[in-house]
């Protein structure tokens, strides 16, 4: 289990532990990666589907993605946080992989939704646990933009994701995808 970062000091640190300031820049960074790959997604999802009976549906949650990237962006710049190097191609694949399973049919798209939002569920739920009271202003962030993308997984399930076809290879593959995804973009 991950110490929370308030409570480590420098000297408590434990070999191979990142600095407090480089954790919470990887946090940061990836964070606005997800969030502008989530953008691209949806934006590629309504490229496809922007006539449909989805594409409120769509709409709604590609606006509050934008919110998040927003806030993110914003951040990035407040805590001089080199933003990642691979935003050119989260920019490509994101919108690639909304608009090919978009193409698919909407229960496709919405199953797409359904995989990066378990995986972004969980890696918010991950840096909540890590996160102390001295950074209650960007853990309250995260906490709330964890519920919203709860909501988008919800949203997916009421749209017969579980339907479309392949669903659950679909699912594993874009979640392998989404996890390879964080953990570049941390780094890189």
């Amino acid at each position: 289990m991950e110490r929370p970062m308030s409570n480590v000091n420098e000297t408590a640190r434990l070999p191979g532990d990142p600095a407090r300031r480089a954790a919470l820049a990887r946090m940061i960074r990836v964070d606005h990666a997800g969030e502008y790959g989530a953008k691209q997604i949806y934006a590629g999802q309504l490229a496809v589907l922007g006539g449909s009976r989805h594409a409120e549906t769509l709409r709604h949650m590609a606006a509050q993605e934008q919110h998040h990237l927003d806030i993110f962006s914003r951040l990035i710049v407040e805590r001089q946080v080199r933003p990642t190097a691979l935003l050119p191609f989260w920019r490509v694949a994101g919108f690639a992989l909304g608009a090919a399973t978009a193409a698919m049919g909407a229960r496709a798209a919405m199953a797409c939704t359904v995989a990066v939002e378990e995986t972004i569920d969980a890696h918010y739920a991950g840096q909540t646990a890590q996160l102390g009271e001295d950074e209650g202003v960007l853990r309250a962030t995260i906490v709330a933009f964890r519920a919203e993308e709860r909501e988008h997984r919800d949203i997916g399930l009421m749209n017969e994701a579980e339907r479309a076809p392949f669903y659950h290879f679909l699912t594993a593959v874009i979640r392998t995808g989404c996890r390879a995804a964080i953990a570049l973009s941390e780094r890189v």
